[in-house]
């Protein structure tokens, strides 16, 4: 393990030690959702961040969501 540990993150170090438990299924369910809730409400912030840094208005937000690729 010592050769992995320069390549993973603590995170990834972190999680490793979770699932060396053998987690049941519903524990995994509630850990993804742990992961995804945290993670959105850190980007939900960045953006807020953004937007009151540039400036940006709730309706160009809106037209950017509304754009088509």
């Amino acid at each position: 393990m010592q050769s992995l540990t320069g390549q993973l993150s603590p995170l990834q170090l972190e999680l490793l030690k979770v699932y060396s438990f053998q987690p049941t299924e519903e524990d995994l369910l509630a850990i993804k959702k742990l992961l995804a809730g945290y993670f959105a409400k850190k980007l939900v912030q960045r953006v807020d961040e953004a937007v009151q840094q540039q400036e940006i208005t709730s309706e160009k937000l809106k037209s950017w969501l509304n754009e088509k690729a």
